[in-house]
């Protein structure tokens, strides 16, 4: 079964797993290089971050998600109450 981890990138350029994990050899892996974010280096171990995007349209989808209009085009969605 798949697995993600966490790991990080030495200063030789060698990508160092967490203890935890043991590899076979020759097992296949895939690698995601994530861009850098100051939150990201204050603490790597953080899972409470938000990705930008979701901040950056928090408040506009707010204002559009307390409208009336929005209330009656979902309301057939809704439970009878």
């Amino acid at each position: 079964m798949p697995k993600t981890v966490e790991a990080i990138v030495g200063e030789d350029g060698s990508i160092q797993l967490p203890d935890s994990i043991s590899l076979k050899r020759d097992q296949r892996v895939l690698v995601t290089i994530l861009e850098e974010t100051d939150e990201a280096n204050q603490d790597l171990k953080s899972d409470s971050s938000v990705g930008e995007p979701a901040l950056l349209g928090e408040k506009a989808l707010a204002e559009d998600w307390t409208r009336e209009e929005e209330d009656e085009a979902w309301k057939h969605l809704q439970p009878d109450q």
